[in-house]
Formats: structure tokens, C-alpha cells, sequence
């Protein structure tokens, strides 16, 4: 009996962390939820429009394009509309061929989430400005009834984050500026996972994980902004991402019933990621802006827990981000914009049902409405496509395969923002 414990204790807390490392972080919902401009042209030059104080969650170098105390606050939320198609669930029974594989198709995985920000900027003098930022930096739910045939591969993920920064900048000359920043990050995560029948005689349980863990952890940021002229100018701007080392009380099949629950700490290694940004104003009426984003997802190779040891390996890739929009000043009052996305997956053979993940579009769409010259109100939108993918997962104990699932998945989403900005 010792071993089959011993292998749950490993093989459902890796499971655990990799989902909630999945959910929270990967490509297909790595949420961007800065601001209601940024979402209304798909990020498109976020690292240098500088329209308001939002700006200070991608580049700090933009702080020193501000002549007056800035302040932004919105609200952003991420609907996720997920579907399992051509499901198939082969259990113990069908395993054993006592029993045929059984419908797994799901719609409407998907669950909303709310994404608060706040950004200050104050500038000092002519080259020197700081900031204080608070934004989320991924936000997401899933979760399938428990009445799902794979239930050991549904369950609920639930992961929020959220972002701390101080930032400062400094303007070297008419053309260029330099910024640093430094980022305090929680994370948190929620997992829950069932055992069908079957296995639930086998394990002795129904409760194959429930997983509440969170941590803290620092990083930095670096930027830097070039003005060609006015109306021209570019942005770039790199973030170290920390190794966030939750803990977490874990709840597994197999584990002694007097105790529970162990307790374990889990790093996780956030990618680091950098930005080039443009901003071109054509005339008085239109703008055009650009970004390109790299994540470095190459460097998450593994998930090792303190106690557990290796939980499990991955071959994950950088991701990419290319967008472009454009923005349309319709008069004092009302200004538009719009932009397009294409976001790469990092994902590359891992797949799962409750965290999809494929090359994605987004769609996007923004107003402004400027109540006056100091204070406006921001409007943003974003669809999100992606793509079928097919998914195969499987769960074993002690070399014997206990349950497989196929089926196609596919992830949309629907982002919508809130902001208001006003300036002293």
C-alpha cells in the first residue's frame, strides 16, 4: 500500500501544480489586463502611446512623457468560452473491457473573471518622474460539473495574480529615456479534482486533489524610450519574472486520512519577457501603433517541489505576440481606436482539456470619451479566437493505465474594460 500512496502523493501533486502553472501563466490565457486603451487596440505600442498612466505596466522610461501628476484605474474582465468536442472517456471499466468509453464532450468549460489595475505617475521635474503601479497580471477560471465523465481531468482551476510596482525614470536628453522598476507579485491558485467511480473504488476516494496554494516573490523591470520627433518615437522594455515558490496544503488520494493534507513548497519559474513598441502620428486625425512581444517559456523545463522532487518535465517554447492598431482623434471629445493581435502558443505535446491552448487572434476595439481636458473615461473590447486542438491524456498508478481521454478542445474569450484617467 505504501507505494501506490507514494505514487499518488507525487503523480496528483504534480498534477496539481501543472495545471494551476498552466491556467495561470500559459500563452492561451496569459491575460493581458493593463488597461481599457491598451485592450481596445490589442496592445498595439503599449510600451510607448503613453496616453495615460497605464503605460507604466509595460515600459517606465514612458513616465518622463508626462508633464503633469497622472493617475488611471479600471477594470477589466476575461469570459472565457471553452468547449471539449468528440469527447471520449475510457474509465477502469473500459479499460478492463468491461465497459465501452463514454461521451467526454463539454460545453462551456469557461468562467468570468475581474482584473482591477491602478497606475500614478508624478512627474518631479523635466528628467526625473516616479510611479506606483497595482495590476493583475493573469486572472482565470474553468470548471466542469461534477457530473463530467472525466472528472479527473476537469474538476475547477481557479488563479488569480496580482502585481505591485515602484517605478522610476530619467530623461537623458530630448530623444532619450531610461526607466527601472521593481514588481512585488502574489499568486495565488485553487484546484479540484474528482476521481470517477471506478477509480474512486480503487484509490478509496473520490477526491483525487484539492489544492489552495499562493506565494510571493520580487522582480524588476527595465525600459527605455526614443523620440524621433513629436509624433514618432519608439519603446522597449524588458521584465525579470521571479521564481514564485508557493506553498500549498494539498489534499490527494491515498494520503492518510489523519493528517489530511501535506503541506510543500512548489517554484515555479515565471518567463521573463521583453517589447519593442512604435507610435507614428500620421496627422492630426489618425495614428498608427505596433508592438512585438517575446516570452521566454524555453527556460520552464520542469516542476520540482521541495519534497516531492521532480513532479514533472516539459519542452514548453517561447511564445510571441505581434500586433498592430490604429488610432482615429475624432474631435475634443471622442477618440477611437482598434487593433489586431496574433499570439503564439507555448504549448507544445502537454495539452489539456481545462487549459486549451493554441495560436490565438484577437480582435479589438476602444473609445475615449473626454469628459474635459483633464479627465476621460476609456472603453475597451477584445475577442479572442483560437483554434481546435486535439488533446489525449491519460492517468496511471503503478504502470497500470487507469483512464484515458480524447477529444478536440477549443478556447475563445471575451475580454471588456473600464477606465478612467485624470491628470492634476
Amino acid at each position: 500500500m505504501n507505494k501506490p500512496c507514494k505514487f499518488y502523493k507525487k503523480a496528483l501533486l504534480a498534477a496539481a501544480v501543472t495545471l494551476t502553472a498552466q491556467q495561470a501563466t500559459a500563452a492561451g490565457f496569459q491575460v493581458n489586463a493593463q488597461s481599457a486603451t491598451g485592450l481596445g487596440r490589442a496592445y498595439a505600442g503599449d510600451a510607448v502611446i503613453a496616453d495615460n498612466a497605464s503605460v507604466l505596466a509595460k515600459n517606465p522610461a514612458a513616465m518622463t512623457l508626462f508633464d503633469s501628476v497622472s493617475l488611471s484605474f479600471g477594470v477589466e474582465t476575461i469570459t472565457t468560452l471553452i468547449d471539449v468536442k468528440d469527447g471520449q472517456y475510457c474509465g477502469l471499466g473500459c479499460q478492463l473491457g468491461a465497459s465501452s468509453a463514454a461521451d467526454a464532450s463539454y460545453d462551456d468549460a469557461g468562467d468570468t473573471s475581474v482584473a482591477p489595475n491602478f497606475y500614478l505617475i508624478v512627474p518631479v521635474n523635466d528628467q526625473f518622474a516616479w510611479g506606483v503601479s497595482a495590476y493583475s497580471n493573469f486572472g482565470t477560471k474553468t470548471e466542469f460539473s461534477s457530473s463530467y465523465q472525466g472528472s479527473e481531468y476537469g474538476g475547477t482551476t481557479d488563479v488569480k495574480s496580482f502585481n505591485l510596482g515602484l517605478s522610476g525614470a530619467y530623461r537623458l536628453n530630448d530623444q532619450w529615456s531610461l526607466g527601472a522598476g521593481l514588481d512585488l507579485i502574489y499568486g495565488q491558485g485553487k484546484l479540484k479534482r474528482s476521481f470517477s467511480s471506478g477509480i474512486a473504488a480503487v484509490a478509496g476516494t473520490s477526491t483525487a486533489l484539492d489544492v489552495d496554494a499562493d506565494g510571493w516573490a520580487a522582480g524588476f523591470n527595465l525600459g527605455a524610450v526614443y523620440e524621433l520627433d513629436k509624433d514618432n518615437r519608439f519603446g522597449i522594455d524588458y521584465h525579470y519574472s521571479p521564481e514564485i515558490k508557493t506553498k500549498g496544503d494539498i489534499s490527494f488520494a491515498g494520503y492518510p486520512q489523519a493528517s489530511g493534507s501535506i503541506t510543500d513548497h512548489l517554484p515555479l519559474q515565471l518567463p521573463d519577457f521583453a517589447e519593442f513598441s512604435g507610435y507614428h502620428r500620421l496627422n492630426e486625425d489618425f495614428a498608427v501603433h505596433y508592438s512585438i512581444q517575446w516570452l521566454k517559456w524555453s527556460e520552464f523545463s520542469q516542476l520540482e517541489a521541495d519534497t516531492s522532487g521532480v513532479l514533472k518535465k516539459y519542452n514548453w517554447q517561447d511564445g510571441w505576440h505581434y500586433s498592430v492598431g490604429g488610432t482615429y482623434f475624432m474631435d475634443k471629445t471622442w477618440t477611437l481606436r482598434a487593433g489586431y493581435m496574433f499570439d503564439t502558443s507555448v504549448q507544445d505535446a502537454t495539452r489539456s482539456i481545462s487549459v486549451p491552448d493554441s495560436d490565438r487572434h484577437w480582435f479589438s476595439a476602444g473609445v475615449s470619451y473626454h469628459l474635459d481636458e483633464q479627465s476621460t473615461v476609456d472603453f475597451g473590447m477584445t475577442y479572442l479566437l483560437g483554434r481546435d486542438v486535439d488533446v489525449t491524456e491519460t492517468t496511471s498508478m503503478s504502470g497500470m493505465t487507469l483512464s484515458v481521454l480524447n477529444g478536440t478542445t477549443h478556447a475563445d474569450a471575451i475580454m471588456l474594460a473600464i477606465q478612467y484617467s485624470h491628470s492634476f
